[in-house]
């Protein structure tokens, strides 16, 4: 009798296990998600967690495998980019009421900063979306795309500061402090070269236009993000508008999606010569930046791009780099978005942002920057759900806006076309800028 509830007890414990594993977090089974983060958890508060790459990998990716999984699965949010969403502003909210321990801090700052996370990622999904790329698609791509963002960044200035003017914040405040901001391109590229420049001509410390100019950019970037999931939604609900991920029409989508390597088999070797070469464009970005006088992201963007369209890399190479792209993108935006709102996005700046004529100026700058990129790519025959989100990017906080907005699409495969959205078109807005407050003294 004992033997038989003894197994009996077994096998509904067996059940019970077995019910539980068939629920996951991101793409581990919930009773092991939970002692990971337990484990996570207990370390940082006795001061164990390393200060490095692995506690600030594993803080990092058990959050965001919490908060994607979250905004993946709400109604309502998972239309409008929730797991980024989530990703970026929880982090923040934590960090301002101070519910991130010194530990955890230590760990995601570590690793952000001083392994320049960012930059990795963003090399590994440059070089391995762009040499995964079709050359024609390529080619055709970065030809076409200048058009939307010069309409588009027309219609944004156009729409803002016309909404600024009727809300009460006058044209000048809309146009220097509000719009351009928005598509200065990031805080890095942008928003302080922006300052800078503010600085020299109005005789002020740079870092007294800070708080001025960064609330817009990243309320634009929420913005943005909300839009980049309702495109998501609309390329569900009207397959013909959308290339899921194809920027460019060719008329054998099918052909080209095959000549990125995705039938190909993954091969660890050529993964890890695809993670060299990720790294070595970014390296020469840098090196030639010092010479060149262009920011190093942009070089190392239409490096990459001559290199395949020369077709002078290795077809293993290629696909090598496109798996490597692929492992990255698919396991480390969430953790990279959870340090983007722990150290990139104080809370407090986006609540004072927050005023109904100030959110309302915002709105309308980036709508007509995503509405432009939208219309414009139907008539130069691109998908226009692709061309409006390449746009949208240009209304992003730089590199870590375009991860946030192209990871709410999930069309993450546009980056290198998002990238040259963000900072070709934001050097071009500050420059202009930098001319016109001169002018207008």
């Amino acid at each position: 009798m004992n033997m038989e509830a003894t197994t009996s007890s077994q096998n509904l414990l067996q059940k019970s296990l077995t019910y539980l594993q068939s629920f996951t977090i991101g793409s581990v089974p919930l009773p092991l998600y939970l002692i990971l983060a337990a484990l996570i958890y207990i370390a940082s508060l006795n001061g164990k967690l390393p200060a490095d790459m692995i506690g600030g990998i594993a803080i990092m990716m058990i959050m965001g495998m919490l908060l994607g999984d979250i905004g993946l699965k709400v109604p309502i949010l998972k239309d409008i980019g929730g797991p980024a969403i989530l990703s970026i502003f929880v982090p923040s909210i934590l960090v301002f009421y101070q519910l991130l321990n010194v530990d955890s801090m230590k760990a995601i700052t570590a690793f952000m900063k001083g392994s320049n996370f960012l930059y990795f990622y963003i090399a590994c999904l440059i070089t391995g979306s762009i040499l995964g790329m079709l050359r024609v698609v390529l080619i055709q791509g970065f030809i076409r795309m200048f058009i939307p963002i010069v309409v588009g960044s027309i219609g944004s200035i156009i729409a803002g500061v016309g909404v600024g003017m009727l809300t009460g914040l006058g044209a000048h405040h809309s146009f220097f402090y509000v719009v351009i901001p928005i598509i200065s391109g990031g805080l890095g590229e942008g928003i302080l070269p922006l300052s800078m420049a503010y600085s020299e001509i109005l005789n002020q410390p740079y870092e007294s236009f800070i708080p001025h100019l960064v609330p817009a950019a990243m309320l634009g970037n929420v913005i943005a993000i909300m839009m980049a999931g309702g495109l998501r939604t609309l390329g569900v609900k009207k397959p013909h508008l959308t290339g899921n991920g194809v920027l460019v029409k060719t008329g054998d989508d099918e052909r080209m999606h095959a000549a990125q390597n995705i039938d190909k088999p993954v091969n660890f070797s050529l993964m890890g010569a695809g993670l060299l070469l990720a790294c070595c464009f970014y390296i020469w970005g840098q090196l030639a930046s010092k010479f060149i006088l262009i920011p190093a992201p942009i070089i190392m963007i239409f490096s990459a791009a001559l290199v395949k369209a020369l077709g002078i890399m290795p077809a293993k190479m290629e696909q090598g780099a496109y798996h490597m792209y692929k492992f990255v993108s698919a396991n480390l935006t969430w953790a990279l978005l959870i340090g983007v709102g722990a150290l990139y996005t104080p809370w407090k700046d986006v609540v004072a942002a927050i005023s109904p004529a100030y959110i309302a100026t915002v709105a309308a700058s980036v709508v007509a920057m995503v509405a432009s990129g939208f219309y414009v790519g139907k008539v130069m025959n691109m998908y226009p759900v692709e061309a409006a989100l390449v746009t949208a990017c240009h209304s992003g906080l730089g590199g870590t806006g375009d991860v946030a907005i192209l990871s709410a699409a999930g069309r993450i495969e546009l980056m290198p076309f998002a990238q040259i959205s963000t900072r070709l078109g934001g050097a071009c807005m500050v420059v202009m800028a930098a001319i016109l407050m001169r002018l207008t003294l």
